[in-house]
């Protein structure tokens, strides 16, 4: 489905789910009534917006407001590894090339050209004129250079990039090198399909960070690692983006400003971007991004399904559009933690839940025991589609289900939902019930902790069921939402953990997610050895993760089409089969935006950047 404005036949697919049910709809009006109380104001016709963050000298400057959930942990794009921090430094940073995400195509980005040579082993990119740094300095080719040879492929600097670019089974990283003024050189050692889209990858500036990997601090640490973290005067980081950090406040607010050394411009000669400030307030749910956007105190919120009614009823006299753009491209899934190693002396996870959770059988049973349809009918209200697949519908090389695959005539394995299958696999692998309670086989009770970040209503209400679910086959699944950089802290650092539900990026290139695939991948969490640190003693790694791992290598060295997407299939059957994920279900892309911003291109691979993707294009009409 392309996007669209939601009209009337996505306007009937919703009404239809709920008008033959006179309970819900009563619900549906105490809930919207009981907003209506709550939120008394939308943003009024003539287009006004509170001031709350806004100053009295930039009062004329066209401001775009977005609300963003948590904050940022670092503003160093290298050690970025979750969401926040990625929205903010995609303001900040560009690389060689970029992507259309209506397309998909490859388009220019610093560089203006590239040539594909030597059987595809040779990638020479020419940067476009004139280009500078967002405090003036020129933008050279002795940029690119350092950025990947002094900082991407320094194995002291913990950069999940660094795992995307190893190519072939020896894992071989690109030899970078400067041609001329203008052009860089990329060898690699085999052809790599994915390679033009990875030099999407943001350049940093050589002339701030260059003895930032020359020195260490006290404790023997490169000064990169503790460069440009968030306690950083913001006008000390420079960029090449769109924009440059103008006030960081944490709890409060993230604020940008254009860069007037940005290198795009539009076909009229105007310099990009359009809109000269971006406010982005700190809030700590999506109940709170809601309230902001009814009272007018920000442009543009995602559509969860239990706002959709009310938004969709106010979008006239709120002056703004919904647009649906089909169902997202991330993945949304439960995982156990199967690392079997010891850190510190002390065993990752207790052996006897790892015992469980390592146990295939248990895993199914689990994917059994889960009621996808409930899920997607009363936590999505209908507006989402099952899962099954770690690589996104709209990639070319995603697996449908039910399309055969050698082995596989049926295709994908899909797990319906099944209490008494779920109870067999249980008991046919050595597990037993007492008092309608699960046991293992030395007698120790099933019994976990489900974690998801707390304030995401959509997460924590599919915790709570799926404990619920659970506990109809005897398992206890603990729900505990906690703060989202402590869940994050959880699986990079400390590894503690049981289970979490959470979500993937997933775009066009699977490859984009080979670090997390790869079994020393720098996000491969389910089974994570910390790049950074010595083997972890006792952890294992199953044949089948080791032949994920493997597939992966091999799909990004096979350049003839047809082979690479036979890769991908039996990737997406072993996934499927073993379920290190057990997928759940995707909503739909959903984004209200006020109608004063043109040039609005959603589309549901932007993932939580949502309508901002392109906002070097973005416009304001008269407010």
């Amino acid at each position: 489905m392309g996007w669209q404005t939601l009209g009337s036949q996505f306007q009937h697919r919703f009404q239809s789910r709920f008008q033959n049910s006179r309970l819900r709809l009563l619900l549906l009006g105490i809930a919207i009534c009981g907003l209506a109380v709550a939120l008394p104001s939308c943003r009024s016709l003539d287009g006004l917006r509170l001031e709350n963050f806004r100053t009295a000298e930039a009062a004329n400057v066209p401001t775009i407001i977005s609300t963003v959930i948590g904050e940022p942990k670092t503003f160093n794009t290298l050690l970025s590894a979750e969401s926040t921090s990625g929205d903010v430094l995609s303001m900040m940073y560009t690389g060689l090339l970029g992507s259309d995400l209506i397309t998909g195509e490859i388009v220019p980005a610093l560089a203006e050209s590239w040539e594909v040579s030597d059987g595809g082993k040779t990638i020479t990119y020419t940067l476009k004129e004139n280009l500078k740094w967002s405090d003036g300095e020129p933008l050279t080719v002795d940029d690119v250079v350092f950025t990947f040879n002094d900082l991407v492929f320094n194995e002291e600097i913990p950069a999940g990039l660094r795992d995307v670019m190893r190519i072939g089974e020896e894992g071989n990283l690109p030899v970078v090198s400067k041609l001329d003024d203008r052009r860089v050189e990329f060898k690699i050692s085999e052809p790599f399909a994915p390679f033009l889209r990875i030099t999407g990858a943001a350049i940093l500036p050589k002339h701030v960070l260059e003895k930032t990997v020359t020195t260490k601090d006290a404790d023997g640490q490169l000064l990169f690692l503790s460069t440009w973290d968030t306690s950083t005067d913001p006008s000390t980081i420079v960029g090449n983006g769109p924009y440059k950090i103008k006030q960081f406040v944490p709890g409060e607010r993230i604020v940008f400003e254009s860069n007037e050394y940005y290198w795009d411009t539009g076909e009229d000669g105007r310099q990009k971007p359009y809109i000269k400030e971006l406010i982005w307030p700190v809030v700590t749910s999506q109940d709170a991004e809601f309230v902001r956007f009814r009272s007018g105190d920000s442009d543009m919120v995602s559509v969860t399904p239990n706002t959709f009614p009310l938004v969709k009823q106010d979008e006239k006299q709120g002056n703004y559009t919904v647009y649906e753009g089909g169902p997202v491209a991330s993945r949304f899934f439960i995982t156990f933690n199967l690392n079997k190693g010891s850190l510190n002396g002390k065993p990752v996870v207790n052996p006897i839940k790892a015992a469980w959770f390592n146990n295939v059988s248990f895993r199914q049973a689990v994917a059994h025991a889960i009621d996808r349809q409930t899920m997607l009918n009363n936590v999505f209200k209908g507006l989402g589609e099952f899962q099954d697949s770690q690589i996104a519908p709209q990639s070319p090389y995603h697996l449908p289900e039910g399309v055969p695959i050698a082995g596989y005539p049926e295709g994908l394995p899909v797990y319906d939902y099944d209490l008494e299958k779920a109870k067999t696999l249980l008991t046919d692998a050595g597990f037993e019930y007492k008092n309608d309670q699960l046991f293992d086989a030395d007698g120790n009770r099933v019994r976990f902790t489900l974690q998801t970040n707390v304030g995401n209503n959509l997460r924590e209400s599919v915790a709570a069921q799926i404990s619920q679910n659970l506990a109809q086959i005897g398992i206890q699944a603990d729900a505990n939402p906690i703060d989202f950089n402590k869940l994050i802290a959880n699986m990079d650092n400390t590894l503690d953990w049981d289970a979490i539900i959470l979500g993937f990026g997933a775009g066009l290139e699977p490859n984009s997610s080979a670090n997390l695939w790869t079994v020393n991948g720098n996000s491969h969490f389910f089974n994570y050895q910390p790049p950074t640190l010595p083997p972890l003693p006792g952890r294992e790694v199953a044949a089948w993760e080791q032949e994920l791992s493997d597939l992966y290598i091999q799909a990004a060295q096979e350049l003839d089409e047809t082979k690479r997407k036979a890769l991908y299939a039996r990737t997406q059957v072993l996934a499927q089969e073993y379920l290190p994920f057990i997928h759940l279900v995707g909503q739909y892309s959903m984004w209200a935006v006020r109608n004063d911003i043109e040039n609005i291109r959603p589309t549901a691979l932007s993932g939580t950047l949502g309508p901002l993707w392109n906002v070097d294009e973005l416009e304001l009409v008269e407010r």
